[in-house]
């Protein structure tokens, strides 16, 4: 009989997180590309550009002028998904036909005045300015609400229309799908073997060494077993009492700084460009939620980027993946070797 090999045949791999299986089908890899070619972000722009909305300065659509910021500034997203005061739906005894309350806030948070500072282009203190706003706003709004999300899209591929560095705040009144799941799953996995899953998981990687990209005393970035996208990582809190970005130190502050930049530069110099990505942090419920028992989740990040064989190759979440599980051609060991290897440091900054 055929000798299984992971980095040649097809096979499934099992999230726990989320409950779902990954088809990994790593001999695609082999086959010619003959679809789409995204253009390559730019990475020439401007410092400041009069028309962009979200520089110093300028007046944004609805008349407001943003301050001459020197660092991060924060607003009102202009245009949100949820607004604080809304009417609730009337309740249903349909199953068919269930709908919920939903009332939140969305914010904007600029990185930097320039618009030409990516985070793998700033200094560890720059972020680490971006990582104190993150937590002064979380503070706030975790008072309030149940789940703050906080999230950067980078680069028109993943969405992104505005090229200013940036992300963005969306606050919920409900406990969103994808963090519900997690809860369930968290929990139940401390029901059983007393210990959270994500830091049983750290440890493990720390043991077998196949998909740390990075590896800190507080942070550890891996490409995780279950990862869906080509270069999918996840950065994870060392430390199982760490549930919330409220729950940091200075230290770990200092810390996920530095890992920020060196994953970000590593993603930049893999195909020398500005790296697509959507990504988001993930911790324990927040808002009347606060004050339960929330042993079982630990603080991580999530980056998902599109990339899947150079700058201008994506990958698309169509046909099968859409219809029945999601697929991925390298495997995450291949991914966490190529993002292992990629340089430290960036491989264009002489436009800042």
């Amino acid at each position: 009989m055929m000798e299984f090999i992971a980095t040649e045949h097809q096979h499934r791999r099992f999230n726990p997180m989320t409950g779902q299986w990954i088809l990994v089908s790593p001999h695609r890899m082999k086959r010619p590309w003959s679809g789409q070619n995204e253009p390559p972000q730019k990475t020439n722009l401007e410092e400041f550009d009069p028309t962009n909305p979200l520089c110093p300065g300028v007046t944004r659509q609805n008349g407001q002028k943003n301050p001459q910021y020197e660092s991060t500034f924060v607003f009102t997203n202009d245009f949100p998904a949820l607004l604080e005061d809304v009417p609730i739906p009337p309740e249903s005894d349909d199953p068919l036909f269930q709908t919920g309350g939903a009332r939140g806030t969305c914010r904007v948070m600029c990185f930097h005045p320039k618009s030409n500072k990516t985070l793998p282009v700033m200094t560890p203190k720059e972020i680490r300015c971006i990582i104190d706003t993150w937590i002064k706003e979380f503070q706030e709004l975790s008072k309030k609400y149940i789940w703050v999300q906080i999230f950067e899209n980078k680069g028109a591929s993943m969405g992104c229309s505005n090229s200013h560095p940036h992300c963005q705040i969306w606050s919920c009144s409900f406990l969103p799908s994808e963090p519900q799941a997690k809860d369930k799953r968290f929990r139940e996995y401390y029901e059983i073997h007393g210990r959270t899953m994500l830091n049983d998981y750290v440890r493990k990687e720390l043991m077998n060494k196949e998909r740390i990209v990075i590896e800190n005393p507080d942070w550890l970035v891996v490409v995780p077993f279950w990862a869906c996208y080509p270069f999918e990582t996840m950065i994870i809190a060392c430390d199982s009492k760490i549930k919330r970005f409220n729950d940091l130190s200075q230290v770990h502050i200092n810390n996920l700084a530095i890992t920020i930049k060196e994953l970000t530069t590593k993603y930049d110099n893999l195909f020398n460009c500005s790296f697509p990505y959507s990504m988001g942090f993930h911790g324990a419920p927040t808002g009347d939620l606060m004050d339960k028992d929330f042993s079982h989740w630990t603080f991580h990040a999530i980056y998902y980027p599109p990339l899947l064989r150079s700058s201008s190759v994506r990958k698309f979440m169509v046909g099968f993946e859409l219809l029945c599980q999601p697929q991925r051609d390298l495997t995450p060991e291949q991914a966490a070797e190529k993002l292992r290897n990629s340089s430290g440091k960036h491989h264009y900054t002489d436009h800042i």
